[in-house]
């Protein structure tokens, strides 16, 4: 009797803005937890003097991680990158809690950003070269002159040299 094996379904390729919204965002879900945190010690110290209960920072932090979870797991579609946008700014809001947050989230609020801009900017440039690859494969003319390659000289085909 032999047993054959399961064929696995392919995953999908993920591209560069998943992969570094996904990076940022477990580095900032770790740092919303300890914010949460501190923020819920602080108040918990003084109750009673802000008249808002000290459970409310960790709910609030709670709901954020949820939000960002969502966000990171969507990143493939334009609402994941909206809604992580939505969870920076409601993080650097979160300063007026404790003052280091406003530090904190718009250290994170700008790593988010740069890579959503950064992470776009590949994708498409990789669909592109990828695009004019399939174009010169196929035998358009045309897009075999649009090698990416031949951009970059090589040290044996350096025209940069002095010629003296």
């Amino acid at each position: 009797m032999s047993v054959e094996p399961v064929a696995r379904r392919a995953r999908r390729e993920r591209g560069a803005r998943e992969s570094l919204g996904a990076i940022v965002g477990a580095f900032e879900i770790f740092v919303l937890f300890l914010a949460g945190l501190v923020v819920w010690g602080l108040w918990h110290d003084v109750a009673g003097d802000s008249g808002i209960p000290s459970w409310v920072a960790l709910a609030g932090a709670g709901v954020l991680i949820v939000l960002l979870i969502v966000a990171v797991l969507l990143l493939s579609k334009p609402v994941g990158v909206w809604l992580g946008g939505i969870v920076q700014v409601l993080l650097v809001l979160g300063g007026f809690l404790n003052p280091v947050i406003f530090v904190v989230g718009g250290v994170f609020a700008a790593g988010w950003f740069y890579c959503m801009v950064t992470g776009t900017r590949l994708d498409r440039q990789k669909a592109a070269y990828f695009a004019a690859l399939a174009d010169a494969e196929a035998g358009d003319p045309a897009a075999r002159a649009v090698d990416p390659a031949a951009s970059h000289p090589t040290p044996a085909d350096d025209s940069r040299k002095d010629p003296a």
